[in-house]
């Protein structure tokens, strides 16, 4: 058997102790390596919302029926022609002017109703000099008809001849009298305080009789008309107050003057009128809502902040005791300023989220300020 030369020998020793070192190193390095400490524990969830809480309250609310309506002028005068073919020589009223009762709104050309009137007034003083001499022949029949200078015949026919003066002289004075209504006529007159709401008259035109040429709202005075169904009506009263918002904004208070005997055919509801005060922003034909008192009740309310309109439904967010935040689905009804009442889905002693209530979800975690 060959020996092993001794340079082999060296090599494969130096090899041995490069192995060696090698594997001494990686043991070192991986398995003898100091353990990491341990992570701390998992750290505690952050709140994703800051915001206020409340709790219901209790108090008394006013209980209001809500309807809706129009406004519209309380009485309206059609003021029209009372004279046939005459001409309108003037107008002098436009639509939106305050009148006054009796104030000329109109003038008609009135020449030829003079005409007719001095020819009324001539035939009037004809008749009474007619009558007189009837009624003078009349009186001197009557003096000597009891002795005989004439004979009955004579004294009936004197004395028929008075009657037939007397009445026509009757016939005159009505005729006067009528061409000097007709001559009055020519001047159109407010039948009332009021203001002018429409006007036909036009300067030139040639009007019938009858003809409608201005309408005017009586007094200035307006109405609201609400609408309330069957189930509503027997709420309101006579004399009760009623809070009007009209279409501008303004808010005033009306009275109930009357309520409809009947319901309207095509929408089953029935008209409440209601008296308003004079306003210049009351419009006859705009729209308007009304809010009947009705006295007051006990109600549990939140915040109006804390109510949260989701898929056309109304919810809060309760706040638990771990800072949760719970939606809870409620039923809502009168609203009064800021406060919204909750009729279901709420207990007294639960707290719910006001302030950034809009911006939770099921189950946030929240942070409770003041």
């Amino acid at each position: 058997m060959n020996a092993v030369p001794p340079q082999s020998r060296k090599r494969w020793l130096w090899l041995a102790i490069a192995l060696a070192v090698v594997l001494l190193g990686v043991f070192w390095v991986f398995i003898k390596k100091p353990a990491e400490p341990k992570p701390e524990a998992e750290a505690a969830p952050r709140p994703s919302l800051t915001v206020t809480v409340a709790k219901p309250t209790r108090g008394n609310l006013p209980i209001r029926l809500q309807a809706n309506g129009n406004i519209t002028a309380w009485q309206e005068a059609s003021v029209g022609a009372e004279v046939n073919g005459l001409r309108l020589a003037s107008v002098n009223v436009n639509v939106g002017d305050v009148v006054r009762k009796g104030q000329v709104l109109a003038v008609f050309a009135n020449e030829t109703t003079k005409a007719d009137s001095l020819q009324s007034q001539a035939s009037l003083a004809q008749a009474e000099a007619s009558f007189e001499n009837a009624k003078a022949d009349a009186d001197r029949a009557r003096s000597i008809q009891d002795t005989g200078a004439l004979s009955k015949s004579q004294v009936a026919q004197y004395l028929t001849q008075e009657r037939v003066a007397r009445a026509q002289l009757e016939a005159a004075k009505a005729a006067f009298g009528a061409t000097e209504v007709r001559l009055g006529n020519t001047r159109v007159l407010a039948p009332d305080d009021g203001v002018i709401s429409a006007r036909t008259a036009t300067v030139g035109a040639v009007v019938g009789a009858g003809q409608e040429l201005f309408r005017m709202v009586r007094q200035s005075r307006m109405e609201w008309r609400g609408e309330v169904t069957p189930n509503e009506v027997g709420r309101v009263r006579v004399g009760q107050k009623v809070q009007v918002t009209a279409a501008t904004g303004l808010e005033i208070t009306g009275q109930v003057r009357a309520i409809a005997p009947s319901a309207d055919p095509q929408t089953r509801n029935i008209l409440v009128f209601v008296d308003l005060p004079r306003h210049a922003e009351l419009k006859a034909g705009t729209f308007a809502k009304g809010s009947f008192d009705l006295g007051q009740s006990d109600a549990l309310t939140v915040p109006s902040q804390a109510i949260v309109v989701r898929d056309g439904s109304n919810y809060v967010f309760v706040i638990d005791a771990q800072s949760k935040a719970n939606q809870r689905k409620v039923q809502t009804g009168r609203r009064v300023d800021d406060r919204v009442e909750v009729l279901d889905g709420l207990k007294p002693d639960e707290a719910v989220a006001v302030q950034g209530a809009g911006f939770l979800n099921e189950a946030d975690l929240v942070k409770v300020v003041q």
